[in-house]
């Protein structure tokens, strides 16, 4: 019955996007327009084809109509005026073309308007006359950039600020047509290996010449022809003629109250297609120079190769590594960053290189305080703990790929990268342990420091090749991973446990030092054939191969007599040698034509998994058999309407932490160790998406359903005593499956009496899993609900604003602890402002509220309003030094917070964070863009 009632909601929005007039003033029953529509060569009348009339002053819509069975289309009630037709069919590039009603001629006959074929016309847009701010080509909006008015010295970001159906947070990430943008390129080329960032604050507005927005196919549906239907949301900046040769930059320094400060510095030289970079910053502001889609790519240096990995996970970080090096928010960051990017073309652009460096160091200090409660069968156990910590990162990554033109229906790609890092933490620890009667388990006093160094490696070599038949085409990959990490720490420990009296009854000692060191190799090799079979069907089938070998030392020394650490503990100890052998084989068949895309088949693989405890001798062999089966289907209505469906299924495979029996004591009290009779579990994933895009109305209306049902989970089982001491593993779920639903809705608009860009957000999500605690199986439930409603506007050089806020709805609770109420309202906004006074004054502020009431779990809520400003004064003819003046946490009340469940934990966590403070900051941005530079 839901499914039935989502399909129905799906055309429900389709009808209601698909309103043919829009009110108008000053209509005139008697003015029209008629014509028919027909192919260029056949004459074949195009029903439905999209007549859309525009004013043509600012292109703003004003009636549209589709074309009736024989091709004609009739559109009347039309004011006086300069108007655009603009006539749109899937697969036909667009038409315009400029017109005009008076009172003199009130009916315009465009007669026979024959359209071309994309295939005929390679995708170009015929035009007669010119669309002011946009134009539309297939999948492609495109923004003439020359049309909106900037700031002088405004950036990127600032442009797209202002475009049409395009928004950016306070963090930079960009959202186009409702997805998340996940590449900036420039002139079609990676710009410091993909930091959007970097690229849309720093690169100046007036270079652009066109900004693109479109979805970028996969490389295996550019190579094969073949749609598969994955396509990621990505912007273009083409740069206009006379800036692709000279230089820009920017420097900046501030000093601000409290010990704050920045500084930061990057130069830019384009030659042609010759593009060179370097920046570096400093500072303790909470700016790390990483774009928020790079930090998480940073942190890892894998090649992501073309196929599903099938190759068991060696277990991860090491357990002495607990910073991941990034800074998200929790302590006070100092950071020194920099880099260096080059990339270039040519012998005609057969041969293209692009390379990227950066080095950083990073130390983030801090304390926390956390409250965790452990649900039991009839009972829990609460803990109150603090932390304080110094954790520091330096690193160093390289990565460079090359790419070679062998002839127009050949290429070899070679990429490299690789990563020198340097990890050292240091966390001291105070805990209390309480059961549900309020009665003292356990106290604790721990300090734990760790140092690693890591060593990573990775080659991806990629060839394919086009056959003279259309759809038939050849790739091979090699990719080769290398590990090296060495690691080693010291633990203290010392915990009381309290009887029924509240009296000492034992207490536990650990001081023990910690060396770990792993060496991992990988070797995978994937070869794919496409075949089409005839216009619309194709087939693609692919073989892959892979081994991996690594070698894990993981030892803890206690004292011995003499004071040296050089007594083997045994019990959390261990030497392993693990090898895994799998071979893949994959078949998926697609069809295709203009309205619809299915393609569907499956992948499966045979892992062998030997692992050689050198310890005890004793070998362990698994073997596990993987499947990937896939169907993918998407109708599209019109050129901005579409309609898919997405099912995946996967084996999850356990990992070798889970299986191998391995003791880590890192957190006494908390003990885990591993299950060699781990079994693979199965997730079932269902995606459904309906989406309508109107960008010269500026509206938007998407609905999404994600959901999954994974069988045999691996689920955490927690045992834990009456003195609040537990032991950890992993296990297969029987009887049961875990699952989860998230259904969203958005729906954007401009207002247009107001000029002003709207829109509503609506998210739930249903999410149930479950755990083992004491041998019990506890249900957990834990579902949230999200509306959101905001608007934004900018009048170039006067102001632009921006909100968002709405409430929220959490309900959770386990099966365990029924009588407990942890349900809890929530309100979140946000919004900021600009406004351009005389005198090259420049006045802004921002503003971020949430509240969290407290629940029947956690008593203590949230209700925090963030307000940051700044006045910015301009200097020199072009506005390129800037004096500002910065205010951080205005009301000081930037309180570090966070709540989240893990399984049958449920944690409250408050943290140092950055508080008030203000700072004056000199910018100076300089360029010499030119022909002849």
């Amino acid at each position: 019955m839901k499914i039935v009632t989502l399909i129905l909601l799906l055309f429900f929005v389709r009808g209601y996007a698909s309103g043919q007039s829009v009110p108008e003033k000053n209509y005139n029953d008697s003015n029209m327009v008629r014509g028919i529509v027909a192919d260029v060569d056949s004459v074949i009348k195009l029903r439905n084809t999209s007549v859309l009339v525009l004013r043509a002053e600012d292109s703003i819509l004003v009636k549209f109509t589709y074309a009736a069975a024989n091709g004609s289309f009739n559109l009347d009630g039309l004011p006086n005026g300069k108007f655009l037709l603009l006539l749109s069919y899937p697969g036909y590039a667009d038409y315009v073309e400029e017109f005009s009603l008076t009172a003199e001629k009130r009916i315009h006959e465009f007669g026979l308007l024959k359209i071309i074929p994309k295939t005929k016309l390679l995708q170009e847009v015929i035009v007669k006359g010119q669309i002011n701010l946009l134009r539309v080509k297939g999948d492609t909006t495109e923004y003439r950039v020359k049309n909106f008015k900037i700031q002088p010295n405004a950036k990127v970001e600032d442009l797209l600020k202002q475009l049409p159906g395009i928004q950016i947070d306070n963090e930079g990430r960009i959202t186009a047509q409702g997805q998340q943008v996940k590449k900036v390129l420039v002139d079609g080329e990676e710009f410091f290996g993909d930091d959007p960032t970097l690229v849309t604050r720093n690169i100046r507005a007036d270079m652009i010449d066109k900004v693109q927005v479109y979805d970028k196919s996969t490389d295996k549906s550019v190579l094969t022809g073949i749609a598969d239907g994955n396509k990621e949301k990505t912007i273009n900046l083409q740069l206009k003629e006379d800036k692709k040769n000279g230089y820009f930059g920017k420097v900046e320094a501030g000093v601000g109250t409290n010990g704050f400060y920045t500084g930061q510095a990057m130069l830019n030289s384009f030659k042609g297609k010759r593009k060179f970079s370097v920046y570096g910053l400093a500072g303790n502001d909470g700016k790390t120079g990483l774009g928020w889609l790079e930090n998480a790519k940073y942190a890892s240096s894998n090649v992501d190769m073309s196929e599903p990995g099938v190759i068991i996970d060696m277990g991860g970080d090491d357990e002495l590594e607990s910073f991941d090096g990034r800074y998200n928010g929790q302590g006070i960051p100092v950071a020194r960053n920099g880099g260096v990017h080059y990339d270039n073309k040519w012998n005609s652009d057969k041969n293209a290189l692009n390379f990227n460096y950066k080095i950083g160091s990073l130390v983030v200090e801090g304390n926390s305080n956390a409250f965790t409660l452990n649900n039991l069968p009839g009972n829990a156990i609460s803990v109150n703990g603090d932390q304080n910590f110094r954790n520091r990162i330096f690193r160093q990554k390289a990565d460079a790929r090359y790419q070679i033109r062998i002839d127009s229906s050949s290429e070899i790609k070679i990429s490299v990268d690789g990563t020198l890092k340097k990890v050292e933490t240091e966390n001291n620890y105070t805990s209390a342990a309480k059961n549900g009667s309020d009665l003292l388990l356990n106290n604790e006093l721990r300090g734990f420091s760790s140092s690693s160094d890591n060593k990573l490696l990775n080659t991806n070599v990629f060839y394919s090749k086009k056959f003279k038949k259309p759809g038939r085409t050849l790739s091979v990959n090699l990719l080769q991973m290398l590990t090296d990490r060495n690691a080693d720490g010291f633990l203290k420990s010392r915990i009381n446990f309290y009887d029924a009296n509240g009296a000492v009854d034992s207490t536990q000692l650990i001081d023990q030092y910690k060396k770990n060191i792993t060496m991992a190799s990988d070797l995978h090799g994937n070869i794919e054939v496409s075949e089409a079979l005839s216009k619309s069907v194709s087939a693609i089938f692919n073989y892959g191969i892979g081994y991996s070998k690594t070698n894990s030392d993981r030892n803890s020394f206690n004292k011995s007599a003499g004071g040296k650490y050089d007594v083997l503990d045994t019990a959390f100890s261990n030497s392993f040698e693990l090898k895994q052998l799998y071979n893949q084989f994959g078949t998926f068949i697609n069809y295709g034509n203009e309205k619809n895309i299915l393609n569907f088949g499956t992948k499966v693989s045979t892992v062998n998994f030997r692992q050689f405890n050198k310890n005890i001798n004793n070998l362990y062999n698994r073997n596990f058999i993987v499947w990937y089966p896939q169907v993918n289907w998407q109708h599209r209505f019109s050129q901005g309407s579409f309609l898919k469906a997405n099912y995946a299924g996967n084996t999850i495979k356990p990992n070798a932490d889970q299986l191998q029996p391995v003791r880590s004591n890192n957190n006494p009290l908390n003990i885990t160790v591993g299950n060699p009779d781990l079994k693979p579990a199965f997730a079932n994933r269902l995606f459904m998406a309906y989406q309508s895009i109107n960008p010269v109305k500026g509206r938007l209306i998407g609905v999404f359903v994600n959901t999954s049902i994974t069988t045999r989970a691996i689920i955490r089982s927690l045992d834990t005593d009456s003195l609040g001491r537990s032991v950890n593993k992993a296990v297969n779920l029987t009887g049961k499956n875990t699952s989860n639903l998230n259904f969203s809705f958005f729906y954007d608009t401009k207002i247009k009496k107001l000029n002003l860009d709207a829109g509503v957000n609506f998210s739930a999500d249903y999410n149930t899993y479950y755990a083992l605690s004491n041998k019990v199986n506890n249900r957990l439930k834990f579902n949230t609900y999200t509306l959101q409603f905001r608007g934004g506007k900018a009048v170039a050089n006067k102001y632009e604003f921006n909100f968002a806020f709405g409430p929220s709805y959490v309900v959770s609770g386990s099966s365990l602890l029924p009588d407990i109420d942890n349900n809890g309202k929530g309100f979140a906004a946000n919004g900021g402002f600009t406004v351009y006074l005389p005198a090259a004054i420049q006045l802004s502020s921002n503003v971020n509220y949430q509240y969290n009431e407290s629940t029947g779990i956690f008593s203590n809520g949230l209700s925090r309003t963030i307000l940051n400003a700044s006045i910015n004064k301009s200097f020199l003819k072009e506005r390129s030094l800037k004096l500002s003046l910065s205010g951080n946490d205005l009301l000081n009340q930037n309180i570090g917070f966070s709540r989240n469940v893990d399984g049958f934990l449920l944690n409250q966590n408050s943290f140092t964070t950055i508080r008030r403070y203000f700072m004056l900051s000199l910018i100076f941005d300089f360029s010499k863009m030119g022909k002849n530079n």
